[in-house]
């Protein structure tokens, strides 16, 4: 990762391993039909009302931080996304799985996560959520409600050359965390929930226990 120089506009681009795949195809294969904008590198509390060189001024350092260059994982980029509501919205959408962290035994313990939106009239009722899970070393993410609409959102998979520390996402109304044997210690991860049309989001941790062996 490095940082993008901010005295001219910049657009700074990368594919993923499917973009790639798709514009290696050539035709119409690689069509962009969704983006996100985020404000992740933004610190709010710089902004200076009481700058002594008046409200042109205020947000003079903010305007001025320097912009990370674009990375393909999800997990670390574009995490606070910017969202429109509608003009009469007056609170932010919240988004809760009723869990703040789960920890399961090794080997097949499992989870179900059924996110809820509150503060928002309809939640996400039509595109449902996308759960994105930090390492695939250390569960399982399986879709038991899958989305009934014709055009899905975007469900980004991250891979590697190995699954080593490999995130994967779906998407859906509820879902299946199945925990993965750990022979040698306890396993860690995040799981992320994002509201496909609100754009609330929570994450909470995931920790699988090393399993246990029995001596005879």
């Amino acid at each position: 990762m490095g940082y993008l120089d901010n005295s001219s506009v910049t657009v700074d681009a990368i594919l993923t391993l499917k973009g790639r795949e798709l514009l290696a195809q050539g035709g119409n294969a690689f069509n962009i039909t969704q983006f996100a904008l985020a404000d992740d590198e933004v610190d709010y509390d710089l902004w200076n009302p009481n700058h002594p060189l008046g409200t042109n001024s205020y947000g003079v350092i903010i305007e001025n931080m320097p912009l990370t260059e674009a990375i393909p994982d999800e997990t670390q980029a574009c995490r606070y996304k910017l969202i429109t509501l509608p003009k009469n919205q007056q609170t932010i959408p919240v988004i809760t799985v009723g869990n703040t962290a789960i920890t399961l035994q090794a080997g097949g313990d499992s989870a179900i996560i059924s996110p809820n939106t509150s503060n928002f009239a309809g939640g996400n009722s039509n595109l449902g959520y996308t759960v994105i899970l930090s390492d695939s070393l250390v569960a399982d993410l399986q879709v038991t409600r899958p989305l009934q609409n014709s055009v899905l959102p975007t469900t980004p998979t991250f891979v590697g050359d190995n699954e080593d520390s490999r995130s994967v996402a779906a998407a859906g109304f509820e879902f299946n965390i199945v925990a993965k044997t750990q022979l040698i210690e306890d396993k860690t991860a995040t799981l992320t929930v994002i509201g496909n049309e609100t754009g609330g989001s929570v994450t909470i941790q995931l920790k699988v226990l090393k399993a246990t062996t029995r001596t005879v």
